[in-house]
């Protein structure tokens, strides 16, 4: 059969790939619920096997939950996110080798770096954006003001799919640190998390893992933990993901700085919520709603940062189409919109899983509503 292309298609194994990474199956998981096997489905996504018979596309289909046409249809683009001019403005600064002299003392810098991950924590990123580039001009002189806010920038460049971007912001983050343990250890937090973007799960997980040893920093320590164990879930290998999560819970029940000096929210409720994302990623669907539901019924909940809370939300909304259950996805997401915004509203993770919300139809009103705030609508 012929396939329609045009300037913007991909080939079909890659599609599917893409679309399957997407759902947070690995293709062992993707493979069971096939009936075929990991080869084949890795034969299909490299483009060695093709996929020329109907039936088997519309068997994908049906496992990916999406219509046969769209992987069968010319690629269209993403769904249409808020124009933010800051990521041009921070890709600039970090292309900048010769900063320029600020009128800023260190203890201005200082407060306006402690104002920067306020409004990281509470998903304030278009304000954030707006202010980094001039950030990192000001604390450029200072070298522990300036490793954190390389942080900072990596930490959001990740979350608005800008990965590369982020991996050299955590990378100057690491650099800044200059092998001092007490700011190494936090920057390479950044880095798993750009690697994991990436999809470099491997390497995400031997950087964190190496930085953890480094540390005696509980909540650093076992923040990096999470980190290796959410790279091994996404790599499939679950035997290392259960271990690694489970050394990370054991070091949530110890002793932890409650002012929280590196801005981890690393406690007993994220070490919940990323028990519920790597099950997910594992392909233990259900497993990864009942984690989600106990870590959001919690006393702890309340006690993590806006960004934080918001952030799980939208990772277990992706759980809930898997089990047959989009409505309550849409539900969950509306819960992470009333907690900060922006997650849902300038993430692209979140507006495209509220697109095929819609997309299947009919929404409930208030998702349908919430669609329309974003400036989503149902395709035809």
């Amino acid at each position: 059969m012929t396939h329609r292309r045009d300037h913007n298609s991909v080939p079909l194994g890659r599609r599917v790939a893409e679309l399957r990474a997407h759902r947070g199956m690995t293709q062992q998981a993707f493979a069971d619920r096939l009936g075929k096997s990991k080869s084949w489905v890795d034969k299909v996504e490299r483009g060695v096997r093709q996929l020329d018979r109907y039936s088997v596309i519309q068997e994908i289909a049906d496992v990916l939950r999406l219509d046969p046409e769209m992987l069968l249809a010319p690629r269209r683009p993403p769904p249409t996110t808020p124009t933010l001019d800051g990521v041009d403005a921070i890709r600039a600064a970090l292309a900048c080798y010769q900063h320029r002299p600020q009128h800023t003392t260190a203890q201005q810098a200082a407060r306006q770096v402690t104002h920067a991950w306020m409004s990281y924590q509470h998903g304030r990123y278009p304000q954030l954006l707006s202010a980094l580039p001039d950030l990192l001009d000001a604390t450029h002189g200072t070298r522990i003001l300036l490793a954190s806010t390389y942080r900072i920038t990596a930490a959001v460049l990740v979350k608005l799919d800008h990965a590369d971007l982020a991996w050299l912001a955590a990378d100057r983050a690491v650099t800044t640190a200059a092998d001092d343990p007490t700011l190494t250890a936090p920057a390479t937090i950044g880095v798993a998390q750009a690697l994991r973007a990436l999809g470099h799960h491997r390497l995400a997980l031997t950087a964190a893992l190496t930085a953890a040893d480094t540390t005696d920093d509980h909540a650093v320590r076992g923040t990096l933990h999470l980190e290796a164990g959410l790279a091994a879930a996404a790599d499939g290998d679950r035997r290392n993901a259960h271990d690694l999560l489970d050394h990370a819970a054991a070091l949530a029940e110890g002793p932890l700085d409650h002012t929280d000096p590196h801005h981890t929210g690393f406690g007993p409720v994220a070490v919940q919520a990323a028990r519920s994302l790597a099950a997910h990623r594992l392909g233990d669907t259900v497993e990864s709603v009942q984690r989600h539901e106990a870590a959001v019924r919690s006393d702890g909940w309340p006690r993590l940062p806006p960004e934080h809370r918001a952030a799980h939300l939208v990772n277990a909304a992706h759980a809930h189409p898997d089990i047959g259950d989009p409505g309550r996805a849409g539900h969950v997401l509306l819960d992470a919109d009333s907690i900060a915004p922006a997650e849902v509203r300038s993430r692209p993770a979140a507006r495209t899983l509220l697109t095929q919300i819609i997309q299947r139809g009919p929404a409930p009103a208030d998702v349908a509503r919430l669609a329309a705030v974003v400036g989503l609508t149902r395709q035809p």
